[in-house]
C-alpha cells in the first residue's frame, strides 16, 4: 500500500543517523550546552546572517508552540489565529491550558491578513476582554499554502503598528523555502519578518526536535526558566544538537525540502491530468484533492491518505503529502494505478 499520509513516518536521514552513531559513546554536556548543540546554533545563525538571534531546540512542534507562547503572553493575553491554524486544531487546547485564549479567524486560503485581522483588534478594545497581543501562522500553512516574503513584509508591519507580536510556526520550513520562486524567501530574511519562528526538524529529516528562534529581545530573558517548567528541556540535549549540526551542513535542509515538494509532482500532475480539483493552490509537499466519494473510497484501499473535509455530500478531500523520504518509485507507481482507478469516472 502506498503511503502518503505524513512527512514523519520514517525514522531519519542517513546523516543524523551516522552521527548519532559516530558520538554514542561520547560524553556531551547536558541540557542543551553542549558543543553539538553550540555548533548547531552557529550554523543557523550563519544561514540566517543574524548573530542576535537566541536559538533553544525543543523536541516537538507542540511543545515548541505551547514553551513559547506561555512565556511571552500576559495572563489576560490572547492569541490570532487562522481557524485552521494548528495551534486550533490539533493542540488538545495547550494553548488555552495555559489560561491564553486562541481567536480563530475563518479564512478562504488558511493564510491571515491585516483586512482578516483588523475585526479582531475592533472587537477587543478595552480591559473588559482578553487583549489579542500576538499573531500566530504557519508557513505553509494547514492546508497548503504559502505566504510570499511581500505578504509577511505587510503583516509584520501592519503587527508593529497595532503592538502585535508576530509568531510563525515553521514545522514545515524547509518546504516554504524550498519554493522560493513563489514565496521569494530565503532564510536571511526571516530574522526581518517576525518576532520569532521555529525551524521545524520533524517534519525535515529529523527524528524529532525543533529549532526555536528568539529574534525580539524581549522573548530572551529567563527563556530557559520556562522551558524547564513545560518540560522542554532535554537531559540529553546534544541529540537535538546534533541532527540540527546535520541539517545545517552543506545546505541538507533545504535539499530535503526541495525533494519532498519535486516527488509530489507527479501526483499534481495525474489529478490534473484526470481532472480532480483541488481544495486550494498549494505549491508545496502537500496537496489537497477532491474526489467523488466513491473514488475517495477506492483510493483510500490503495494508499494510505489523511482525510481533510467533504465540500459537499458528494465529494471528499484527501491530504496527499510527500516527504524527504518518499520512494520515486511509488510514486509513479501510485499515479499510473489512479489513472487507471479514475478513467471510469471520467
Amino acid at each position: 500500500m502506498y503511503n502518503f499520509l505524513n512527512d514523519y513516518s520514517e525514522g531519519a536521514h542517513p546523516n543524523i543517523l551516522r552521527a548519532l552513531e559516530t558520538i554514542n559513546y561520547h560524553q556531551n554536556n547536558s541540557y542543551g550546552l553542549d558543543e553539538h548543540s553550540q555548533a548547531a546554533r552557529d550554523l543557523i545563525q550563519e544561514a540566517l546572517e543574524d548573530y542576535s538571534v537566541d536559538i533553544h531546540f525543543i523536541a516537538g512542534g507542540t511543545l515548541t508552540n505551547l514553551t513559547f507562547l506561555s512565556h511571552v503572553l500576559r495572563p489576560y493575553e490572547a492569541v490570532i489565529s487562522a481557524e485552521t491554524g494548528h495551534i486550533n486544531t490539533h493542540e488538545t487546547g495547550s494553548i488555552e491550558a495555559t489560561g491564553h485564549k486562541v481567536f480563530p479567524v475563518i479564512t478562504q486560503d488558511g493564510k491571515l491578513s491585516p483586512d482578516l485581522i483588523r475585526p479582531v483588534l475592533d472587537l477587543h478594545e478595552n480591559e473588559h476582554w482578553v487583549e489579542p497581543r500576538l499573531v500566530y501562522i504557519s508557513n505553509p500553512t494547514e492546508i497548503g499554502t504559502v505566504y510570499t516574503k511581500e505578504e509577511l513584509e505587510e503583516l509584520y508591519a501592519f503587527c508593529k503598528r497595532h503592538d502585535l507580536y508576530l509568531y510563525m510556526d515553521g514545522a514545515r520550513l524547509a518546504a516554504a523555502l524550498a519554493a522560493g520562486d513563489i514565496t521569494h524567501l530565503t532564510f536571511p530574511d526571516l530574522p526581518k519578518l517576525c518576532d520569532a519562528f521555529y525551524i521545524g526538524g520533524t517534519k525535515t529529516g529529523a527524528m524529532f526536535g525543533e529549532a526555536l528562534v528568539l529574534v525580539n529581545d524581549t522573548f530572551k530573558d529567563h527563556f530557559r526558566f520556562n522551558m524547564k517548567q513545560r518540560g522542554a528541556i532535554l537531559a540529553k540535549g546534544w541529540m537535538l544538537g546534533i541532527q540540527f549540526e546535520e541539517l545545517f551542513k552543506n545546505n541538507l535542509y533545504l535539499e530535503l525540502g526541495a525533494r519532498s515538494i519535486r516527488l509530489m509532482q507527479p501526483l499534481k500532475e495525474v489529478f490534473q491530468k484526470m481532472n480532480i480539483p483541488l481544495l486550494c493552490d498549494a505549491p508545496t509537499n502537500q496537496i489537497f484533492p477532491i474526489f467523488p466519494n466513491e473514488l475517495a473510497r477506492e483510493v483510500n484501499e490503495i494508499c494510505q491518505t489523511t482525510f481533510q473535509c467533504n465540500p459537499d455530500k458528494d465529494h471528499t478531500c484527501l491530504r496527499f503529502c510527500t516527504s524527504w523520504a518518499t520512494s520515486e518509485e511509488a510514486v509513479k507507481d501510485f499515479a499510473k494505478d489512479f489513472q487507471a482507478l479514475a478513467i471510469k469516472y471520467q
